[in-house]
């Protein structure tokens, strides 16, 4: 049998829409294997080159691309894609949604202080305790180096400012062992800010909204919770051209 890292499989049958295996010639898996073991990922079961076998590698690829390899959250681009369909969701049912960004405290602190390994363990504890704060539903995601974001789906407006407060609390209450008997504490500061509900908005612009009022709590002092003052958010002027674009398609059809 040929090694995993060059398994070779039969061309594509044009007259057989649905081979057994992918349509190449040769398929190179080294480069593959190697990224799923530096990151820790198990091989999938099965025999090495079968369908099962390859589908396994692909979804462990597509896992690992969608992950921050530092704390396991949802990278970017995950929370970017996940950011997009939420909007959809809030424009087609109306439910409420939350977005909070969340920025560490004096990051810059601890790493001229005690380093940058000291850093990355502020920076997964503090990822520990978002976890451990929201619900499963919820999706958290590492969007910058001490910067994170979590959407909360069919959050109510009555409940922002308590689920807030709670991941501020529970950060705060987190000391993070930076050296033998050294400990910091760290604290968030958090924005949040509600999606426009039965409105076609934007990533950007609801990202801008919650960033804002992150901007306040800094300003504020740090280690605060600033919500944007109601669920319903003053529609801006794009959010109203593709409200009013939506309508014009619909009628057309």
């Amino acid at each position: 049998m040929p090694p995993a890292s060059h398994v070779h499989v039969r061309p594509l049958d044009v007259n057989n829409p649905a081979p057994p295996l992918p349509a190449l010639s040769a398929l190179q898996l080294e480069r593959a294997l190697q990224l799923l073991g530096h990151a820790g990922q198990p091989l999938p079961p099965g025999e090495p080159g079968s369908t099962a076998w390859l589908q396994g590698v692909i979804d462990s690829l597509v896992e690992l691309s969608s992950r921050d390899a530092l704390t396991g959250l949802a990278n970017r681009r995950a929370f970017d894609l996940a950011l997009g369909r939420e909007i959809d969701r809030v424009a087609r049912s109306g439910e409420p949604a939350l977005l909070l960004s969340l920025d560490i405290d004096h990051f810059k602190r601890v790493n001229d202080s005690w380093g940058h390994l000291a850093g990355d363990e502020v920076i997964k504890a503090v990822a520990t305790a978002l976890i451990d704060s929201v619900r499963p539903m919820d999706l958290v995601a590492r969007v910058g180096g001490e910067e994170f974001a979590i959407i909360l789906p069919n959050c109510a407006s009555a409940f922002g400012e308590t689920v807030a407060e709670r991941i501020r609390r529970r950060v705060a209450r987190t000391p993070v062992a930076v050296a033998p008997g050294q400990q910091v504490s760290v604290s968030v500061s958090i924005g949040g800010a509600f999606a426009p509900q039965w409105v076609r908005s934007t990533p950007a612009l609801w990202v801008g909204r919650a960033d804002l009022q992150l901007y306040r709590a800094k300003g504020q002092g740090r280690n605060l919770v600033q919500l944007e003052p109601t669920a319903v958010s003053v529609v801006s002027s794009e959010e109203k051209r593709l409200l009013f674009d939506s309508f014009q398609f619909q009628d057309t059809e």
